[in-house]
Parts: structure tokens; C-alpha cells; sequence
């Protein structure tokens, strides 16, 4: 892992998140926060979803949200939904 990808997976890893650990913030802003810019910070998040650092968990029109794969951080993720 390079020193991008590694400085990608720990912003996903301090950022707030909500409760699925999805971190709610454009790719945009989080470039921002790390100085970088958008298109490289878009291509190095790409790299660490394809090493599988990190999953998608939902989109918004065309906004999509990132979280760390529960797996890789040891963690067994179980989702409750309430029947209808």
C-alpha cells in the first residue's frame, strides 16, 4: 500500500461516520482535508476499494458513500432491519 493509499484508509478510519460506518462527506472535502486534489484523491480511494480497504454503502443520485470494510478491521457487521 502506498503512503496515499495508507493516508485514504485512515481518514475513513477518523472520520465520523453514521451507524452502518459509512463516512457521510464528498470525496471533494476529503481531498480537501488531506491537501489533496479531488481527481487524485478519487483515483487513490478507487485503488484502496479494488485492494479492499473499503466498500460502498449507498448512493445518493450520483453522490456515493465509502466505509472501511468491517473484515478488514476484524469486526462481524450484522444488520437489523424491521420487518414492514
Amino acid at each position: 500500500m502506498t503512503a496515499n493509499q495508507r493516508l485514504v484508509v485512515m481518514l475513513y478510519a477518523l472520520h465520523p461516520t453514521d451507524r452502518s460506518g459509512a463516512v457521510l462527506e464528498t470525496a471533494a472535502n476529503l481531498a480537501k482535508l488531506v491537501g489533496m486534489a479531488a481527481p487524485f484523491f478519487s483515483r487513490t480511494r478507487k485503488q484502496v476499494i479494488e485492494a479492499g480497504w473499503l466498500e460502498e454503502t449507498e448512493r445518493l443520485g450520483h453522490i456515493r458513500y465509502y466505509r472501511l470494510d468491517p473484515k478488514r478491521m476484524g469486526e462481524n457487521v450484522v444488520a437489523l432491519r424491521r420487518a414492514t
